[in-house]
């Protein structure tokens, strides 16, 4: 260590042996409660960190964790979105999902049970974020993260046992409950990795995948489409390859570090840099005891919610979409194979757009808040041009609506960035965290049921009215 970290006003020979005290990490913690971790390895004074050591720090943190979170994300929003593609594929009749009322005329169809469904994920993820959340911050997280993602996989799996819309219900919430663990999970991995002027990148590569996924389920779901034969039907082989998919990840989740201080794919001087240059940052790495000093203080914070009113706004469009946006897309008179095709376009929008955003984020400073309005306009826009569009046979100016509404997703990515980069402390980036996404989910419960199967005919126009409002 003495080679390339030196206190900033001794000798790199007084420098005190934090290297040494990386094994003892543990018993240190547990030595002196309440206090960071980092703190008791680093000390109270300053040390300079040289840029490339500090630089190698960082490319051995991201080849490790932003792999990691991208795909674990991405199952998450794949996980969550298939819902859309499944009733395509005969979900909606298999499960009574639809109603037909022959009482009128002509007949009209309830699909509420469908919309239920979709916001029972919501629930189940609303009742699951706090506990979950806190006990990333109490407990070993890789252990945590590995058990319940696991959790996870066999309730996945097991969608393609449910017979009935009620069963459908209950696994929609418990697959919410368990899903609540991944995004609070990231974002305070990230809070506690990177300094504040690289959060904002790293949030957007691992939110990035919601874009991503988008593509890649939309491929596989296609392919699914082709399936002609077999004992099962094709909503249930999504499922199926969703849960093991999940599996796979949930076995590498039980390597995920507690903090840099932990972190076993760095060195041990690589540890210590890793950890002494998030000081100057004041963000803190990891403290397992739970302060209530800190929730007093985010209670009482204003930006808190102020950023939890933007995420609930904001994801009441993903809400819709993710839930109904094939659905909707066939009403404009495609086939179920073209309707998942064109999920396509709006990923790649939603992709492009959380990594440019990002990226610019990190390079220009100050600059969030006005690149959050600016992503707003196009999904307005794109709500409107579906809303007063004519929606005749293979129209093209709805769809053309539809795909810029994957502007959505800077406008999330950039509302996490400024709510997880703008707090201190461990248990407040928790409070933050858990915050946020429960306003996420707030408006993934709204959303599913601005869908009214009965205004159909008139292009749904609370959804819309109420997208563009929020």
């Amino acid at each position: 260590m003495t080679a390339h970290l030196h206190d900033s006003e001794k000798s790199a020979t007084e420098a005190p042996d934090a290297s040494a005290d990386i094994d003892n990490a543990p018993r240190i913690a547990s030595d002196v409660e309440g206090q960071d971790v980092a703190r008791t390895i680093v000390g109270e004074e300053g040390h300079i960190v040289d840029p490339a050591i500090e630089a190698r720090v960082v490319r051995k943190i991201d080849r490790f964790l932003v792999p990691a979170m991208i795909v674990g994300y991405g199952l998450v929003y794949y996980d969550k979105a298939i819902l859309g593609s499944a009733v395509l594929f005969g979900m909606t009749t298999d499960l009574h999902l639809s109603q037909v009322y022959t009482q009128t005329s002509p007949p009209t169809t309830d699909t509420s049970r469908l919309s239920w469904a979709t916001s029972m994920f919501y629930f189940g993820m609303l009742a699951g974020l706090y506990p979950m959340t806190f006990a990333l911050q109490r407990f070993n997280m890789g252990k945590i993260l590995g058990g319940v993602v696991c959790c996870w996989a066999g309730i996945c799996l097991l969608t393609a046992a449910v017979t009935s819309w009620q069963g459908l219900y209950a696994q929609r919430f418990f697959l919410g409950f368990v899903e609540s663990i991944i995004p609070t999970s990231f974002m305070c991995i990230v809070s506690s990795f990177y300094t504040q002027k690289e959060q904002s990148l790293r949030q957007s590569w691992w939110f990035s995948s919601t874009g991503l996924f988008t593509i890649i389920g939309g491929a596989l779901n296609y392919g699914f489409g082709q399936i002609t034969g077999g004992d099962l039907k094709r909503w249930q082989y999504i499922y199926l390859l969703a849960g093991s998919l999940t599996f796979l990840f949930g076995l590498c989740c039980f390597a995920v570090p507690d903090s840099p201080v932990s972190a076993w794919f760095l060195s041990k001087e690589e540890r210590v840099v890793a950890t002494e240059r998030l000081r100057y940052g004041q963000t803190g790495v990891r403290c397992t005891k739970f302060k209530w000093s800190q929730i007093r203080e985010s209670v009482t914070d204003v930006k808190v919610w102020l950023v939890a009113l933007m995420m609930a706004s904001a994801y009441t469009v993903n809400g819709a979409v993710s839930g109904f946006g094939p659905l909707i897309v066939s009403t404009f008179g495609y086939s179920t194979l073209d309707s998942i095709l064109f999920q396509f376009p709006l990923g790649g929008i939603c992709f492009i757009s959380i990594l440019l955003t990002g990226y610019l984020s990190s390079c220009i400073p100050n600059i969030r808040i006005l690149l959050l309005i600016l992503c707003c306009l196009p999904v307005i826009a794109g709500c409107v041009l579906i809303w007063k569009s004519s929606w005749y046979h293979h129209t093209a100016s709805p769809v053309a609506g539809y795909s810029i509404t994957g502007f959505f997703g800077a406008v999330v990515s950039l509302i996490i960035t400024l709510g997880m980069a703008n707090v201190a402390g461990q248990t407040k980036k928790c409070f933050m965290a858990a915050t946020i996404f429960a306003a996420y989910c707030v408006g993934n419960i709204i959303g599913p049921q601005l869908i009214k199967s009965q205004t159909k005919s008139r292009h749904y126009p609370e959804l819309w009215l109420g997208l563009i409002i929020w």
